[in-house]
């Protein structure tokens, strides 16, 4: 044992000085076998509050690492159980300080010890929060380790639970909706408990988190969804999450990230134009001074983008997460110092890779000239396939249509994926892996769904709109009334510019715009157009809200997707009033449920923000042309977002050969025209393509 005149050795000099003496003496005087000799070289108590403590087990760790060095036939052995003395009467901390310890010490050198193995937890089962907290006190790596360490003691059997949903979260043995049910449980209870924990601190002794994020949706997008989810995830793993809301202005995320000394910044969006607004937050956070890392998500970014556009602006790490079941683990890795340095330099080389890549496939995969391209439009006899006139030219309103009738044209398989549920509906019902889970969620869901249609939670109100119309090159042009010698309003369209006979033989050869669908002016045949912009959201997010008012996140979330739903189904609903009754184009169509969800029917609804019309400012002219903030309260943000979330808007073409595309990448060339068109300058147009032009 590490015992001499002068007492017990505390450090490692003096604990390596005394086992050397004392093979020295046992080894040449005595002549006993250094493969007998069991060194000791003391484990004390860490975590008491005293600053001399601190380095107890690392001092320990560091001897029995060189002893091993200098002697390695001896043995090196240890009271495990002192190390957690100043812990007693908490047995998973013990525990989990015992795993922990034995971890380090064992790699080190150590190889027997003095400790109730039935009662020793297994390292890779302890919740990461606890071993990260019970390894900051082992190892001495940060000054408030003992004080953190505390608190996540009190925390007791809730914690314990959630800390056990977050791992099985994290492992894929959970899935997110029972997370957020189970946040729902921890919310109600802590609610309970409030009063009691605040009466029992003092002022200023606030429970310590894992870490603090601010998050929030950037300036001109309003969908939330994602964020929420990823907010209650991180909740149950005792993260503070500091939800700025929608529409958030960069500098106020970065003044809210230095006000409360944030650890990770957090941005989320769903439209395009949103990829714009995080570059811009992260060349600011380069010009501000920040070190801290950012994290990009939602289901307009993609890790391309991210490693494209955002992460050359700052050099402290941008890192894409997919979705929410990934936050926890790249939270935990970005929180430890360690950890954080590795997944920074892991995620930059992956970033050089995808660029890397990205430039290679650039320069083999040519884009067509855009004149090229216009030449190999969609051709068709127009004589022949145009359609019948509508029935009214000009704009309907539609106000507080009815939610019941929208139900049946629901389509699920978008809400499972919603909650991280992957697979098609009905089919995901009889799923091996989410089949259980997906049936408790539907039936969470049309319980709730009927429940928001008898309360009148939401009113459902759209306008919709036919106008004569014809293309001119790649745009069209809107007429103010048949006679067709005004242009009311001009739309203007992208074309694609691929090389497909690079790609695929089988590629058809055309190169597709949306304005193809519409009679040329100069074919001398009248065609239409038709707009709609339509709503269930109205009301939702005062429902939502007075949910979480009541920590309910999961109905709160779960409302909020089905009125998204409820939006889908009435877009859906009303295309087919359209082709069978307004426009009247298909007038027997009969198709069923199914049939009208794989859309077997004539004629496309596209929207603008997607692949086939992917500029989001042509929204302006569809608001325009429908009056729809006027008519029906759905408004536009900034960025030309649509608000009340749970809204879509959108053309309809009903020529029988339109058809959906992407429009993909488009050149310098197309750019310029577009612009010229658009009377805009080219480097606006880059900014609301910048997924196209990458």
């Amino acid at each position: 044992m590490a015992f001499d005149e002068q007492g017990q050795a505390d450090t490692v000099e003096r604990k390596v000085d005394i086992c050397s003496r004392s093979y020295e003496i046992l080894t040449r005087k005595v002549g006993f076998p250094p493969q007998d000799i069991i060194f000791d070289p003391n484990i004390f108590a860490v975590g008491t509050g005293i600053e001399e403590h601190n380095r107890y087990a690392v001092a320990y760790i560091e001897a029995a690492r060189e002893l091993k060095v200098r002697f390695p036939q001896c043995h090196v052995s240890g009271g495990v159980s002192n190390v957690s003395f100043s812990f007693r009467g908490n047995d998973p901390v013990r525990e989990a300080l015992h795993s922990v310890f034995l971890y380090h010490a064992v790699q080190a050198g150590m190889d027997m010890g003095i400790v109730n193995a039935g009662q020793l937890a297994v390292y890779e089962e302890i919740s990461p929060s606890l071993r990260r907290a019970s390894e900051d006190v082992i190892l001495d790596r940060r000054d408030d380790a003992t004080e953190r360490l505390l608190e996540l003691a009190k925390d007791g059997p809730l914690m314990d639970g959630m800390n056990t949903v977050g791992d099985l979260f994290g492992s894929g043995r959970m899935f997110l909706p029972q997370v957020v049910k189970s946040a729902r449980v921890m919310k109600k209870a802590v609610a309970v408990l409030v009063p009691h924990i605040d009466a029992e601190h003092q002022e200023g002794d606030t429970p310590r988190s894992n870490g603090k994020l601010v998050i929030a949706t950037v300036k001109g997008d309003v969908h939330d969804i994602g964020k929420n989810i990823v907010g209650v995830v991180l909740g149950c793993n005792n993260y503070e999450v500091i939800d700025l809301g929608v529409m958030t202005p960069f500098q106020n995320i970065l003044n809210a990230a230095r006000d409360v000394n944030a650890d990770v910044i957090g941005l989320s969006g769903l439209i395009t134009p949103s990829l714009d607004e995080m570059t811009t937050v992260a060349r600011e956070m380069n010009r501000q001074g920040f070190d801290i890392p950012l994290l990009i998500g939602g289901a307009a970014t993609s890790a391309a983008h991210t490693a494209v556009r955002i992460a050359p602006e700052y050099p402290h790490g941008v890192i894409h997460v997919r979705d929410a079941s990934r936050s926890v683990t790249t939270m935990n890795e970005l929180v430890d110092e360690h950890t954080r340095r590795q997944l920074i330099a892991q995620t930059h080389d992956r970033y050089d890779r995808i660029r890397a890549d990205r430039a290679s496939r650039s320069a083999q995969s040519q884009l067509l000239p855009l004149n090229e391209a216009r030449q190999r439009r969609l051709g068709f006899d127009w004589d022949s396939t145009v359609t019948e006139s509508p029935t009214f030219i000009g704009a309907k309103v539609f106000d507080d249509y009815s939610l019941d009738e929208l139900v049946d044209y629901i389509s699920w398989t978008p809400f499972f994926g919603a909650w991280e549920l992957r697979g098609a509906f009905p089919a995901i019902l009889k799923s091996p892996t989410y089949g259980e889970e997906a049936k408790r969620l539907l039936s969470d869901a049309q319980h709730l769904l009927h429940k928001m249609i008898d309360e009148k939670a939401l009113t459902a109100k759209a306008t919709i709109g036919f106008f004569p119309a014809n293309s001119v090159g790649d745009d069209v042009e809107i007429y103010t009334d048949e006679s067709r010698n005004q242009v009311k309003e001009t739309l203007h369209f992208l074309r694609q510019q691929w090389d497909k006979t690079r790609q695929r033989a089988n590629l058809p050869q055309q190169d597709f715009c949306l304005a193809d669908f519409i009679a040329p002016k100069e074919s001398g045949v009248a065609d239409y157009i038709g707009a709609f912009v339509v709503t269930a959201g109205i009301g939702g997010d005062e429902y939502a809200a007075a949910l979480e008012s009541e920590n309910d996140d999961y109905n709160a979330i779960l409302s909020r997707a089905l009125a998204d739903r409820l939006a889908e189904a009435f877009s859906e609903r009303l295309h087919e009033r359209v082709r069978k009754e307004f426009w009247a184009y298909a007038p027997d169509e009969d198709l069923n449920s199914e049939r009208l969800l794989k859309e077997e029917y004539q004629g496309i609804r596209p929207a603008f923000g997607y692949p086939a019309c992917p500029d989001h400012t042509e929204n302006a002219t569809l608001w325009g042309l429908l009056d729809a903030e006027r008519t029906i309260g759905v408004k536009l943000t900034e960025n030309f977002a649509i608000w009340p979330t749970a809204s879509t808007a959108g053309l309809y073409f009903a020529h029988p050969g339109s058809l959906y595309f992407g429009v993909g990448r488009i050149g310098r060339d197309q750019v310029e025209d577009y612009a010229r068109r658009k009377n805009m300058p080219a480097k606006d147009v880059e900014r609301w393509l910048s997924s196209n032009i990458l």
